[in-house]
Parts: C-alpha cells; structure tokens; sequence
C-alpha cells in the first residue's frame, strides 16, 4: 500500500521499521536527532522472535558475524578468583550470554546498511510541532521546515521528545531501584572472552565486556533508589560514580581512570515505560518509547525488533491505519507484558549490599552451576523471548550471503 511514513529515530526499532514498509510499497522517511550515523553503544543481544525476525530480513548470519565474541560470563571475587562461571553452551540462548551477543552501534549500522537505499535519513533534525489532520500529518521539524505525511511512528529511546508531543505525560515510568553508567576502556590483561562480573558492598557491580575491537566495556550497576542522579549532567554523573566506587576494589581504579577518559559515557535510571495505548491519531509508538522492558529484562532489543516488524506487517494488510495500529497493539501486547514482567527484587539480588549478601550470593551462584539446578535455573532465567506467534506478512527477503 502506498503511504508516506515518517519514522523518528534511527538506532534499531527504526531502520527495521523502514525496510519492511519500503518493502510493502510505501515510502518512507527516517528522522534522527544525531547530526551523524551513531555506532555507539554497549552489548545487546537478540533472542528468540527478535532473531528470527532478522532472519526474515535476510540478516541473521551478518549479525551472527558481528557479534562481540563473548563466550560467557564469571562471577569474581576482589582477587580475581572465579566464584561461579556460565559459559554460553550451558544454556544455549536462555542464558546470560545469548547466542547472537552484538554491540548496539553494530546491529544498528547493519539494520542502517539494509534500509539506506529504500528511505530517505535526514540527520541532524528533530520534529518540533505535530498537526493531526484527517487526511495527514504537517510535521515542521527544528531545522528542516514544514512536511507532510500519511503517518508519524516514533522509534525513540525511553525519554521520547515525539511521544511528550503527541502523549504529553500519559507515560507511565516505572523505576527498577537501579543506576547504570556505560561506557569503553581499553582492554586490559584479564579482558578475554568471558565477560565478567565484580560485586561490592553497598549494592554495587561492576560489569566487564569483549568486543571483538580489542576494547573493553565496562558498566557500573548502583542498586539505588530513584535520587535525581538522572537530572545530573555527564560530568557531574561521572563524578557521583567516581565517589560512589572508589574504594569498591578489584580492577575498579583501572574502570575509573577510564571513566574520567570516555567521551561515550552513557547514564541511565533503569526503568520502563507503560501506556495504555500505544497510537493517537495518525501517530504510534514502537520500541522504548513505547514499551521499554528495561535492560536488565533481556528484552528490550527483541521487543523493538519485533514491534517494528508486526506494526509495518499490520499497516501492509489494513488501507485504514487506526485499524492497522489496533491490530499490532492487540498482536504485540502480551508478547510486551511478558517482556516487562520483571521484578524490583531483582536489582537487589544481583547487586547484594553486604559482605554477608555476596558471600550468600557467590554460594547460590556456583550451587547454579551443577547439572540438575543448572537445567532449572536456564529455565528461570530464560528471557520470554519466543512467546509470540510471528504472523507471516510475506516478502521476506533471502539472507545477503546466500541470495
């Protein structure tokens, strides 16, 4: 069906949305507010519905061959002693290192790459006013006039500029008592394949990552209640960590003297993002603008994937888009509530904040790692990655390297 679409954003909800539309005949325009292409950014990974929808893209193996090369993941103590170790074929894809582990910037140049030649990217813009008409939507934008469209999707990250506009504050934040500071170092002589994990008192973690660039990327977990470091500038953020974790041990003074150094620090207030309908108008909201399940959930990168592909699946087999957007809430809704099921306790037992709650976690941990109580806990764990019935919208395309 032929329609104009205007997409906001350009990481992995959005590029994903442009190439099926462009591929069901419509055309289509990507706005991000970067001034360039960004292939920054830390570990995702891709499970279950979402991976498959890459392979209905033809995507699969190039994203399987971009992948960070992580093989697992081990639980330290302050000496660097392994407490408890998961390497990724104990689990297979519900474990904490999936099978397809990429690095964001990465999967969003692949899904950019895939999409360019079908959509038109204007970087460097931002929408600054939405009307909603009955035959369209006029979108003036900060620096590129006034256009109009068929229909606006926002594929935007959790603090959504287009869904305040459209919503205002109908979004519901939901905080997980959790703080996170991404950000690259160098790779050290303990960085191999094995991600690995340090725990300090006071709710504190410290998360190492390969790539396969010879860099390491380290986060910072704080087990903390909401307390306004959110609203703290970047220096200032880095600052609050940098107190926070200085005496915390391990290869720690190594991760801050990095911190002080990186120019792609990223901070967050763990949370999500719940509406009770994801459409007005003209406009709908896909991915973390939408319905974002947090990191910690597993889910988030699947969650866009997926939410892009059944929205531009539903708008090809509906001439009436607010009948289109009905049907991908009613498709994608529990397949999201199921992504968000995630608990606050969670926080708190991955970041214990005592001596005596990591020794009790470390036991826990390496008691995991047996047979038997190994089997039950990959089924706990496992993210509900594949509890959704693709629909199949036809016009799939062949993998790139067997076309």
């Amino acid at each position: 069906m032929s329609r104009t679409v205007l997409i906001t954003g350009a990481s992995i909800a959005g590029p994903t949305l442009a190439w099926w539309l462009h591929r069901f005949g419509m055309k289509v325009t990507v706005v991000e507010r970067a001034p360039a292409f960004r292939d920054s950014g830390q570990n995702i990974d891709v499970r279950g519905a979402g991976r498959e929808v890459l392979r209905r893209m033809g995507l699969e193996r190039t994203a399987m061959e971009a992948s960070t090369g992580e093989t697992g993941i081990a639980f330290v103590d302050e000496d660097n002693r392994i407490q408890a170790r998961f390497d990724q074929e104990m689990f297979g894809s519900n474990g904490p290192t999936a099978e397809l582990e990429i690095l964001r910037g990465d999967l969003a140049r692949v899904l950019y790459e895939h999409s360019r030649g079908g959509a038109e990217y204007l970087f460097g813009d931002a929408i600054e006013a939405l009307d909603d008409g009955a035959d369209g939507v006029t979108v003036t934008f900060q620096k590129g006039g006034t256009r109009r469209f068929d229909l606006v999707i926002a594929a935007e990250g959790i603090g959504s500029s287009t869904r305040r506009l459209v919503f205002g504050d109908a979004a519901r934040r939901r905080p997980l008592d959790l703080y996170m500071g991404y950000f690259t170092i160098p790779k050290g002589e303990n960085d191999g394949t094995l991600a690995r994990w340090y725990n300090a008192p006071g709710g504190r973690g410290v998360l190492l990552r390969p790539d396969q660039r010879g860099h390491t990327h380290a986060v910072l977990t704080l087990q903390q209640a909401p307390c306004g470091y959110e609203k703290l500038s970047p220096d200032e953020q880095k600052r609050v960590l940098t107190e926070r974790f200085a005496d915390a041990g391990w290869e720690t003074p190594r991760v801050l003297e990095g911190l002080a150094r990186a120019d792609d620090f990223y901070f967050e207030m763990i949370g999500q993002v719940r509406l009770d309908h994801w459409s007005k108008g003209r406009t709908v909201l896909v991915g973390d603008a939408a319905y974002a399940p947090s990191p910690i959930s597993g889910m988030g990168t699947s969650l866009g994937l997926v939410g892009a592909y059944v929205l531009a699946g539903e708008l090809s087999r509906h001439d009436d888009h607010a009948e289109a957007f009905a049907a991908y809430e009613r498709i994608l809704r529990p397949y999201v509530d199921q992504g968000q099921d995630v608990s606050t306790i969670g926080p708190r037992i991955a970041q214990p904040r005592t001596r005596f709650g990591i020794a009790l976690q470390r036991v826990a941990l390496n008691l995991a790692t047996k047979p038997g109580i190994r089997d039950l806990l990959g089924k706990l764990m496992s993210p509900p990655a594949d509890k959704i019935d693709l629909p199949d919208y036809g016009h799939a395309a062949p993998a790139l390297d067997n076309p």
